[in-house]
């Protein structure tokens, strides 16, 4: 699985589509982050704002990821694999990894910024984690939009967006358990270090069951494709 992960990232990097979510997060550092905080609680809202920002840059990356093999190397891989599951494993490994590399990028701005602000370490802690179960989130939602599951590259596309924006509107409403829970992680980071830190496992207990649920159907519709 590892060896099959890392064959992925590198056919990703050397097809210079990571370029694509690299120059979007230099826009957000020059745009929003390149001005400092002027106290903690602004810093503290930082890192909700990143994972805001970011949750679709994620998914755009993992689509992108997995689609950068083409259908018969997919096939291939699946074949050689000696399980079922190990080509939608990897896929997801790679995809993630990737998006971890990404959140090292954007989020050095804010971590040095809350640092200097005198942001204490629970909530540095806090937002570095919130930024780490968000990025495994947006992976399984791009992992769903990939070619493996939707053939059509512009349904593929509609789907990532569509579900971006599912995502943020269901975070709004009554139906808000059904989705990731930006919203109430943007609330909370806004609110001050204290307000964030004490919101923070509500916050990773539903990201890290939406992220279980929907990455178990994923692997489960994988099972046996290419």
């Amino acid at each position: 699985m590892i060896a099959l992960a890392r064959f992925q990232v590198s056919g990703y990097v050397r097809s210079l589509r990571v370029l694509q979510p690299v120059i979007v997060i230099l826009l957000i550092l020059a745009l929003v982050l390149f001005q400092p905080p002027a106290n903690a609680e602004l810093a503290a809202g930082a890192f909700g704002d990143v994972a805001a920002f970011m949750f679709p840059v994620w998914a755009w990356a993992a689509r992108a990821l997995l689609d950068t093999q083409p259908d018969e190397q997919r096939a291939l891989s699946a074949t050689a694999a000696r399980h079922p599951l190990t080509p939608a494993c990897a896929g997801l490994l790679a995809a993630y990894a990737v998006n971890l590399a990404l959140g090292a990028a954007i989020l050095a701005v804010p971590t040095v910024q809350g640092l200097s602000a005198g942001l204490d370490g629970t909530a540095l802690a806090a937002g570095l984690g919130l930024n780490l179960l968000v990025a495994a989130a947006g992976t399984f939602l791009g992992a769903w939009t990939s070619r493996a599951v939707i053939p059509d590259a512009g349904v593929s596309l509609l789907a990532l967006l569509g579900g971006a924006t599912a995502a943020l509107l269901l975070s709004i409403g009554p139906l808000s358990w059904l989705s990731v829970p930006m919203v109430a992680w943007i609330r909370a980071a806004h609110d001050g270090p204290g307000e964030f830190v004490a919101a923070f496992p509500g916050l990773a207990l539903h990201l890290g069951l939406w992220t279980a649920v929907v990455g178990v159907v994923y692997v489960v519709v994988r099972r046996g494709r290419p």
